[in-house]
């Protein structure tokens, strides 16, 4: 079975092609800087990267170049469409419609278009690329995987807000979490990696890169997360302020005579790492920052290791405690330095690591906590790519 996985963004689409038979990828890649004169697309392909200038103006348009560049030219790798069994989509917001991954109906694509309001810029990209494949192959079944799912077995108290309860009844105000997808592989791939059941695990995920969150996992179910109705809240992430006082929101509104949208513009995209340190949202470049003496550059660096350790720290005290805490994501995955700041201190909670198997670990999985820590902590790089091809696989099959 060939499986077409497909992640439609505001502004790009990420897309790869498994042969399940093996879970391989044949091909991958992506467009970028859609609506944009200098759109491209990057193709991987054999284990080496291209780069083809291409124009493109919206995301139907994206989806039916994706499959040119797989059907014709260069890099084609099937002689036809039709060569795809089924196509799995990530869905970024599901409300509380969806709990799991679902054949995408008629019905469920009217469920889903219900929750635009709660990610506006994110599932109208959704459904434009569910119906360009629609349109290109009728009848091929389709599968929505939902950013939100895996947060749905959060409690009440975890997910409400304190707010008037007619606010949640009415627009379903409420956290929902994101990353669901990458906390739901990881955490799942660290019992395999580990040896150990579901039942009775306390497993802490901390997604870690440009988009950041943390996940509580207990008896293998998300009891709390740390995004929340959208993905700002909680970590210091790329651009992001993270969790910061509503007072200090209008006050700053106030004060700079903004709009609802440029107060959002402000707190997604001009905070953060890139805020706080003036240099750049990448933690590579304040980690340069950092060696060639720059104050702010240390400053971000501590304030986003800070945040990340907090969470780590209410996530124990809600689960009882804490088993295996991981490190999945661009930064987490690669960046010794987020890992080592996030644990510092910790030892009271049982964590004990291994300075030098977390500094040797990139994009691995291995164990990076001491030989007897009460507390493992590992490295387990995520690939919700591949769990939404299983996901669209199963479903399929059944």
């Amino acid at each position: 079975m060939k499986i077409l996985v497909l992640n439609c963004g505001s502004s790009s689409i990420k897309y790869a092609l498994y042969d399940m038979q093996d879970k391989s990828v044949v091909t991958s890649g992506g467009i970028e800087k859609i609506g944009s004169a200098d759109s491209f697309i990057n193709v991987k392909l054999n284990g080496v990267k291209h780069k083809i200038m291409h124009p493109v103006e919206e995301h139907t348009a994206g989806v039916q170049y994706i499959f040119e560049v797989l059907t014709k030219g260069d890099y084609a790798v099937l002689s036809s469409a039709s060569e795809i069994d089924a196509v799995g989509h990530r869905m970024v917001h599901g409300g509380e419609k969806f709990n799991k991954s679902v054949v995408l109906t008629e019905q469920v694509m009217r469920d889903f278009a219900a929750c635009n309001d709660l990610a506006p810029l994110h599932n109208p990209a959704n459904i434009k690329g569910v119906n360009a494949v629609s349109a290109l192959l009728p009848g091929v079944p389709q599968v929505g995987v939902f950013d939100t799912a895996f947060h749905q077995t959060m409690p009440a108290y975890a997910y409400m807000y304190a707010l008037p309860y007619e606010l949640y009844e009415k627009y379903g105000i409420r956290r929902y979490g994101f990353h669901g997808t990458s906390h739901r592989y990881v955490s799942q791939r660290v019992l395999e990696f580990l040896g150990i059941e579901a039942e009775g695990s306390r497993i802490i995920t901390c997604h870690i890169g440009n988009g950041a969150s943390i996940a509580a996992v207990k008896d293998g179910k998300c009891v709390d997360t740390s995004m929340g109705l959208t993905p700002l809240e909680g970590l210091i992430m790329g651009t992001r302020t993270g969790d910061i006082d509503a007072g200090a929101v209008t006050f700053i509104m106030d004060k700079l005579c903004l709009d609802t949208k440029g107060v959002s513009n402000l707190l997604n995209k001009q905070s953060g790492l890139q805020g706080v340190s003036g240099l750049s949202n990448d933690f590579r470049d304040i980690l340069a920052g950092i060696a060639a003496g720059n104050k702010r550059a240390r400053l971000a660096k501590e304030m986003y290791t800070y945040r990340i350790k907090k969470y780590i720290g209410q996530y124990a005290a809600a689960m009882g405690g804490v088993d295996v805490i991981l490190f999945t994501g661009g930064a987490g995955e690669n960046q010794w330095e987020v890992r080592e700041g996030a644990t510092e201190g910790l030892e009271f909670l049982g964590v004990r690591m291994d300075v030098a198997r977390n500094r040797a670990c990139r994009a691995t999985e291995a164990i990076i906590s001491a030989e007897g820590s009460p507390v493992t902590v590992c490295v387990i790089p995520t690939d919700e790519e591949l769990m939404i091809a299983l996901d669209t696989e199963e479903l399929v099959r059944q």
